[in-house]
């Protein structure tokens, strides 16, 4: 008989013509590797585009309800410090254009472009969920990241207040929890965050790429300002909540050369302590960022990509484990090497070991079952 043809998820190739669209990262929709029939919106779209700007008209966030029947994710990767994590939200209206998480959405039916960032599914029996999965003798007490995917305080979190509700629950039962986000927001929830701090259970980790406010607005079009940034690790120091930066991800020839004046910048604002990624494009985020990099920065397009290449083996993407987050080679190395000097010379330490000493299970909380 025959081999069995292997399946191969297609990827898009970055068109030519679509024009940057305000507030948003994509300015486009690639097809869904999974799905053989595919029609851009973005095409219609276009023939409005405001010829005194080159933009596209702005495109509403949509909001769907996620019927999801559990609420952690575990998974075994080598290249990440945890095991378990919850997400409120899949897809995210920050829009960040480099985002590895954009293929996610390709798993919904939907686009990893413009649909990942206006196509927004919201779990909101999350704190019920979680409720039920930490009360349950099966749960063994551990640190739960929030979120590992997309960021838990994009802005329709102010409304919806999912995150607060899953902050609530973890307080309540005292288990250890890791925030990473962009996002100002975090600091609404210091009377939460205090309650695990005075337990060992909390660290917040603020993610800033750039401390250019106008390539902030373009690279991550709906996240907080770096200035917001800073001073949300002020408040949250302040309040005496441990917090450090994430430098992610570096983008060579863009941002790199940025990585000790955000370290000093986090330092002097209160962070504890640091961590870096390098960017990383897999599937459609490949296409996505070239198109980007044609629209805004195309003096250095040819520069920034042959720097990733030379990071991961001549290609725009290598998912291989334990060189996926930081590269290789020796501009990997460079980088690596820098944020080591830059952290040591602003005073910025290593992550904090969190407690699960205090976790509890009351007995309402058992009256669930």
């Amino acid at each position: 008989m025959p081999a069995k043809k292997k399946f191969r998820p297609r990827v898009e190739e970055a068109p030519q013509s679509y024009a940057p669209i305000r507030g948003r990262g994509a300015s486009w929709s690639p097809a869904n590797r999974f799905e053989k029939l595919h029609v851009d919106l973005t095409d219609i779209d276009f023939v409005n585009v405001d010829v005194a700007t080159a933009e596209q008209p702005r495109r509403p966030t949509q909001y769907f309800r996620d019927g999801t029947k559990s609420i952690i994710t575990r998974n075994n990767s080598p290249d990440v410090a945890f095991e378990t994590s919850l997400n409120p939200y899949r897809g995210c209206e920050h829009g960040c254009i480099y985002c590895y998480a954009r293929p996610t959405h390709e798993y919904l039916g939907f686009s990893a472009g413009l649909d990942f960032e206006s196509k927004i599914m919201v779990k909101t029996s999350a704190s019920e969920l979680l409720r039920a999965e930490l009360a349950s003798p099966r749960w063994q007490p551990q640190t739960l990241v929030l979120s590992g995917v997309t960021d838990p305080y994009q802005p329709i979190e102010r409304k919806l207040r999912i995150t607060r509700g899953c902050l609530e629950v973890l307080a309540k039962f005292r288990n250890p929890v890791a925030i990473i986000t962009k996002n100002r927001l975090v600091t609404r929830d210091v009377d939460i965050l205090c309650e695990l701090a005075a337990c060992n259970a909390v660290a917040v980790n603020i993610s800033v790429t750039s401390l250019d406010a106008n390539l902030q607005r373009v690279l991550e079009p709906r996240t907080s300002s770096p200035q917001a940034r800073l001073d949300a690790i002020r408040q949250l120091r302040s309040a005496g909540i441990p917090t450090g930066v994430m430098v992610a991800p570096i983008i060579p020839g863009l941002t790199d050369h940025e990585v000790p004046k955000i370290l000093d910048a986090c330092a002097k604002a209160g962070a504890q302590f640091g961590g870096y990624t390098i960017i990383r494009l897999p599937w459609a985020v490949a296409p996505l960022f070239e198109h980007w990099l044609e629209e805004h920065f195309p003096d250095r397009k040819e520069k920034v990509l042959g720097r990733i290449r030379d990071m991961r083996g001549n290609r725009l993407n290598n998912h291989q484990w334990h060189t996926r987050m930081t590269g290789e080679g020796i501009f990997a190395e460079q980088i690596a090497s820098l944020f080591r000097v830059s952290c040591r010379h602003a005073g910025i330490g290593e992550r904090p070991t969190l407690s699960t000493a205090s976790f509890q299970r009351t007995k309402e909380q058992l009256k669930l079952f």
